[in-house]
């Protein structure tokens, strides 16, 4: 017992708390850049440009096909030799935005290959442009779809950032490695403890998806891309 209370001390909770941050850091960074440049690469690949679209997909193929560990590898110990040096928290950003990007793409694009290609022949004949009718009636029924998908991959992430204790990053899992190797007993606590705080941080995640679906995609409001057509339809 007094072992546990031991473990749980201010300095060891702050000491963790200060790690906790470092994860939410990296996490927020990752999803925000992994989110935008996934949006675009999906797209990308989805409306087929020429040698664009082939070239975008070769890459995303590869990088989901690679070790999330040998790509933060790669950017913390290889980078370097191409004269950008990241410390840790760079390095973990820049790893995990690049493979989440490329899980991204390809949850969009799948995302807008399922929507009826009835809505953009529909958007079509009201007098949108292919890329309007895409902007603003196919992609928002796709992301709307998405959402519990992304949602998941970004739940994911915020579990991988661990992997990057492997170069020193001082996140949360770093900083109960550095408790419990100064008292092997406070092993198990610190793992407890690790447990509650990323069991915290991905289920508030896996709550505001829950949310997003709702606000977006329930109630009796009339859909966004319905409005569009319309709008196209009085103009």
């Amino acid at each position: 017992m007094l072992t546990v209370l031991g473990a749980y001390s201010w300095v060891n909770i702050k000491f963790l708390l200060e790690g906790a941050w470092v994860t939410i850091l990296v996490s927020v960074c990752s999803i925000v850049l992994s989110y935008i440049f996934g949006v675009i690469l999906g797209v990308t690949r989805y409306v087929q440009i020429k040698y664009l679209s082939a070239i975008v997909g070769f890459v995303i193929d590869i990088i989901r096909n690679l070790p999330l560990i040998l790509i933060i590898f790669f950017t913390y110990f290889g980078l370097p030799h191409l004269g950008f040096k990241p410390d840790p928290i760079r390095a973990s950003v820049i790893a995990m935005a690049v493979f989440e990007a490329a899980m991204v793409a390809e949850i969009v694009r799948a995302g807008i290959a399922s929507i009826p290609t009835g809505q953009m022949e529909g958007a079509r004949a009201n007098g949108l442009s292919y890329w309007q009718a895409l902007w603003y009636i196919v992609l928002p029924q796709a992301i709307r779809n998405m959402i519990p998908a992304i949602v998941s991959q970004f739940i994911s992430l915020v579990k991988d950032t661990s992997l990057a204790t492997i170069i020193v990053l001082p996140d949360l899992m770093n900083h109960a490695q550095i408790i419990y190797g100064q008292n092997t007993n406070y092993t198990i606590p610190m793992f407890l403890a690790l447990a509650v705080m990323y069991f915290i941080v991905c289920y508030s995640l896996s709550l505001f998806s829950k949310y997003l679906e709702k606000r977006i995609g329930g109630g009796n409001k009339k859909g966004k891309a319905d409005e569009v057509v319309q709008d196209a339809s009085d103009a």
